[in-house]
């Protein structure tokens, strides 16, 4: 399940960021913590994949705006209904009855009626005065008195959070269904009897936490200016009491009632380094850092190490560098430097610079398929943690262009994987994240490969998960009865472990939902994004394969598991368990393969192969337009040109050609929407 943390008009950047690296600590593996745009929360059905929805700091007034009507719809209906809301700040603001913000100040006042009201009652702010749009100008690190009653699981009776411009919620503590957790202990400067600070509200059969400060600011992840002394007194304090922070936060968490990561002092993981390698043809890794070396223009007095592209800078070595060069950083907050080694003499790492993928078994695979003089997957990246393997591609067009057609980026944690809509997540380990990068010529020919290159990806990705440990194409050792289906356009969904007790369970695409639970659920999401760099388009499909992991979804071993429990009832013995690099060596030689006749011919003779594998032939769907206007419609197919997808509407056989991009696919409830 997701916990989402709205990014839309009115968040800061930095609540943002303090949210989801502190909910991700406090919350993985068991939930994936993810950001949604206000487009997203007011069009997208998430309510039936979201535990919780999180409003961070920043200003109240635009979250009203932008989610007025149907948003604020939604949410209501969501918490009402056993759903969670946490609001931090301006989010507390949003969920109370009435905001009344600096009231008598005419350039700042901001006061009224809420839509959301789930605290009945009035949130007053500021606490404290002296707040500064988008400044820390007012923060100041109050204590608060913790109600031990309500928040058990804290060992200390006082805590200190960041406050910066947040509210007290006034009478809270009159108010039947409204628990005070924290209580603020100095003198505020507006009227509030209880001093409330932090309060969980029950709203129908879920709940509501809300609060004046920001318990999910990271002392570690503020940094002061050198001009700003008070604020930088206010970090130490915080940081003195770092560890107090984090339990408040977690028994508030509980409180909610949301599972908790016990392992809490491990952190967000620092970036580690990418080894880039060739061992099969080594003269691909030597071309590359040429060319890098060749073309790049360096930072001055860098030794031709150091380059700054458009979102990281990059410090680039070759096999002959010393390990110990490697900038291996510890600190979550510095997402930009990025180290890369070029074994450009087709060597490979130490295994303990690599401890969660083993590289070796990886080209010897790929070797066994027949794999020595394909493109694609035969330069290969990997990095134990990174940002997002897309976004190291396609949002640094110098690292871009240096790359081959093929090269393939790979990692066991991305500390902000890339989804469609602008949605940003960590990926615990046990999930393949990848990164394939196509270039394909400007012309004409061409153009239909730029659209339908994505349902070649997600085509190839479920032929190798239903033909793994096979090394004839077409033949299957059991695998093949992994339920699992390709979503139009190229998202793969797996039946779930618990309604998968047969063979036959595992065909049957048409029950989609057993009442209110999903039978199915997402083990794979892809993105594309297309840039048009030196006559060329330089396509980089990225997708995130759930491998192993057992929270926050389910994972192909999970569901093989199953299987096998099948297989053993009917005496048959049980398949190994998949793994990245088996599964990524498969993928990218079939990958190879496919690519070359799709180069020659398209997407048309991968048609019948790909209905095989969807949920959709003949399938009966409402089809909704931007207007919300509804039609019944009969599921044809797609169109081998652009992708399109193929419906007949019911009453009058009008064909319709619905856009990939356009449109999104709700296969629980038969819907496909238009995205705008």
């Amino acid at each position: 399940m997701n916990v989402l943390v709205y990014s839309g008009p009115g968040t800061t950047k930095e609540s943002v960021k303090h949210c989801l690296e502190t909910l991700r600590l406090q919350l993985s593996p068991h939930y994936a913590v993810v950001t949604i745009s206000e487009a997203a929360l007011i069009n997208d059905p998430w309510q039936t994949k979201s535990s919780c929805l999180v409003m961070p700091g920043g200003a109240d007034l635009p979250y009203c705006e932008a989610l007025r009507g149907e948003g604020i719809k939604k949410i209501n209906q969501f918490v009402r209904k056993g759903g969670k809301y946490i609001g931090f700040c301006a989010g507390g603001y949003f969920g109370s009855s009435r905001c009344e913000f600096e009231v008598g100040n005419p350039l700042m006042e901001v006061s009224g009626p809420r839509e959301l009201g789930f605290f009945p009652g009035v949130a007053r702010g500021c606490a404290f005065k002296g707040f500064v749009y988008e400044s820390h100008e007012g923060a100041k690190a109050p204590k608060l008195a913790v109600n031990k009653a309500l928040v058990s699981s804290f060992p200390g009776e006082f805590v200190k959070n960041y406050y910066n411009g947040g509210a007290t919620f006034v009478d809270a503590s009159s108010f039947p269904n409204v628990e005070v957790l924290a209580r603020y202990t100095d003198v505020l400067d507006v009227e509030s009897p209880d001093n409330a600070a932090i309060i969980l509200c029950q709203v129908g059969k879920g709940k509501a936490l809300l609060t004046g400060t920001h318990p999910e600011f990271s002392a570690s992840l503020l940094k002061a200016a050198e001009t700003e002394k008070v604020f930088k007194s206010i970090i130490s304090e915080l940081k003195d009491q770092e560890l107090e922070s984090t339990l408040f936060l977690k028994g508030l968490l509980e409180k909610l009632g949301l599972k908790i990561n016990e392992n809490l002092e491990a952190g967000i993981p620092g970036l580690t380094p990418i080894h880039i390698v060739s061992p099969l043809a080594p003269e691909r890794s030597h071309s590359l850092y040429k060319s890098i070396q060749d073309k790049v223009e360096f930072v001055d007095n860098a030794k031709n190490s150091v380059f700054e592209d458009f979102t990281n800078t990059f410090h680039i070595y070759n096999e002959a560098s010393d390990d110990s060069m490697l900038d291996d950083s510890n600190d979550p907050a510095d997402l930009t430097d990025v180290s890369v080694k070029i074994y450009d003499k087709g060597g490979l790492p130490d295994d303990r610079l690599t401890p969660y993928f083993n590289l070796d078994k990886y080209f010897h695979v790929l070797a066994s398929l027949g794999g020595q003089n394909i493109k694609v997957g035969s330069l290969l990246g990997y990095g134990e943690v990174v940002t997002s393997t897309n976004t190291l591609m396609d949002s640094n067009q110098t690292f871009l262009e240096n790359l081959p057609h093929g090269f393939t980026l790979t990692a066991s944690v991305q500390v902000a994987g890339k989804g469609r809509g602008g949605n940003v997540w960590v990926n615990p380990k046990g999930v393949m994240a990848t990164s394939i990068l196509f270039k394909i010529p400007a012309d004409e020919r061409q153009s239909s490969s730029v659209v339908t290159l994505q349902y070649l990806c997600g085509l190839a990705l479920i032929e190798l998960i239903l033909g793994f440990g096979s090394t004839d194409s077409g033949s299957g050792v059991g695998y093949e009865d992994i339920p699992i289906r390709i979503k139009w356009p190229n998202d793969l969904f797996v039946m779930k472990p618990e309604y998968f007790n047969s063979i036959e369970d595992g065909q049957n695409t048409s029950d989609t939902v057993d009442g209110d639970e999903q039978r199915w659920v997402k083990i794979l999401g892809a993105l594309i994004k297309s840039l048009y760099v030196n006559k060329q388009f330089h396509l980089v499909w990225g997708g995130g394969v759930n491998v192993s992991n057992e929270a926050p979804t389910t994972s192909l071993n999970l569901v093989l598991a199953k299987l096998n429990e099948i297989r053993a009832h009917s005496g048959l013995p049980s398949l190994p368990p998949y793994d990245h690099e088996s599964l990524l060596a498969k993928l990218v030689f079939t990958m190879d393969s496919f690519y070359e006749v799709f180069a020659r011919s398209g997407l048309r003779p991968f048609l019948p192969l790909y209905y095989k594998r969807w949920f959709h032939s003949d399938q009966i769907v409402v089809v909704q337009d931007d207007a919300h206007n509804s039609r019944k419609c009969i599921i044809k197919g797609i169109t081998p040109d652009y992708g399109m997808l193929v419906a007949h509407d019911i009453s009058n056989n009008q064909r319709l050609e619905l856009q990939p991009d356009g449109n999104s696919f709700d296969i629980f409830k038969g819907l496909v929407y238009s995205k705008k």
